[in-house]
């Protein structure tokens, strides 16, 4: 299909990484594409990070749809006049709605059975032996508009240019911090997390050397470690302070930041930000294919050979990486 002139829908309604390493995406669509209208359907909480990327048109928060009827549902989606949707997290409901709203085509993976009778382009690839990135995968569903072949981690980190830090003030507090690195502790589950305690040993070696340290992260995040952070004029906690606007906002003003596998860690290697990000290197969570991507990325893992993680173990080799390692790849 030539989308010259188009909408399209690109539909990912779940967390902050996945849609990180979905916006490469519109960054094909609009070169090959330059007249198309992107319009992204995603969670609410995620709407600072498609209005961050300059290529998105229009974001639609699938929260407020997800309220209504399915007549409203449907309504909504028919005014968005779209001519395609890209159904990048498969969802059931979205998939049916697409379909009853006529939308002319209609792209999903081939391993969702309701994308039998849902989707018109039933793309089928494998996600979970794949040894191609997060990013990478996701371009599979671009077949139908013309795509050839799958981007190089090159060309996608030039797609990084596209993600900008909103105009905002943010607390005085965090304002103006020299010599600023940030360390986001927790993950919410979705990756194996450095022990909390090399974050408070990191912390406190970097206070050592002058620099200002600030914890990010949710209330509930905080609640699980904020008592026991080091006590220190320059470590700063930030857990449930800021909104996901600000927290970009305090990413693309800090020197630093170090996470596991995680939402910040994407938004921190798209501003450009030196990025240090922690892993565990077990399939399918290992950094071949959730690596954050950007210009100023250092990747650890404890070690790559690791063989309880190639046996699919429950492992925690992550908790072994040195605090020395991480503070090697900081500026």
């Amino acid at each position: 299909m030539n989308l010259s002139g188009k909408r399209i829908i690109i539909s990912r309604t779940d967390s902050i990484g996945d849609v990180m390493l979905t916006l490469p995406l519109c960054a094909w669509l609009k070169k090959r594409y330059p007249t198309v209208s992107i319009i992204f359907l995603g969670k609410g909480y995620t709407r600072p990070i498609a209005q961050a990327y300059s290529l998105i048109y229009q974001y639609e928060d699938w929260d407020i749809y997800a309220g209504l009827s399915r007549a409203k549902q449907l309504e909504k989606v028919k005014l968005l006049k779209a001519d395609a949707i890209i159904h990048v997290f498969p969802n059931k409901t979205i998939a049916k709605i697409a379909k009853k709203a006529k939308i002319s085509v209609r792209v999903g993976t081939s391993h969702r059975l309701y994308h039998n009778w849902t989707c018109n382009k039933r793309i089928s690839f494998t996600r979970k032996n794949s040894s191609l990135h997060e990013s990478q995968l996701n371009h599979e569903l671009l077949r139908p508009f013309g795509l050839s072949q799958i981007p190089s981690l090159d060309q996608l980190i030039e797609t990084t240019q596209f993600f900008q830090t909103p105009k905002l003030a943010l607390p005085e507090n965090l304002s103006a911090l020299p010599e600023l690195t940030l360390l986001h502790p927790k993950s919410q589950g979705s990756a194996k997390e450095w022990p909390i305690e090399n974050y408070y040993k990191l912390a406190t070696t970097l206070v050592n050397q002058g620099k200002t340290v600030v914890f990010t992260g949710t209330k509930s995040e905080g609640d699980l470690f904020r008592d026991k952070l080091p006590k220190h004029e320059r470590i700063i906690d930030s857990t449930g302070t800021l909104t996901l606007a600000q927290l970009i906002v305090l990413i693309g003003q800090s020197k630093n930041l170090v996470a596991c596998s995680t939402g910040p860690l994407h938004i921190a290697a798209f501003l450009g930000t030196n990025t240090i990000g922690l892993y565990a290197p077990k399939r399918p969570i290992h950094p071949g294919r959730w690596k954050a991507l950007g210009q100023s990325v250092s990747i650890l893992v404890n070690d790559e050979n690791c063989l309880a993680c190639a046996n699919k173990q429950d492992c925690f080799c992550i908790e072994d990486i040195s605090v020395d390692r991480v503070v090697e790849k900081l500026v």
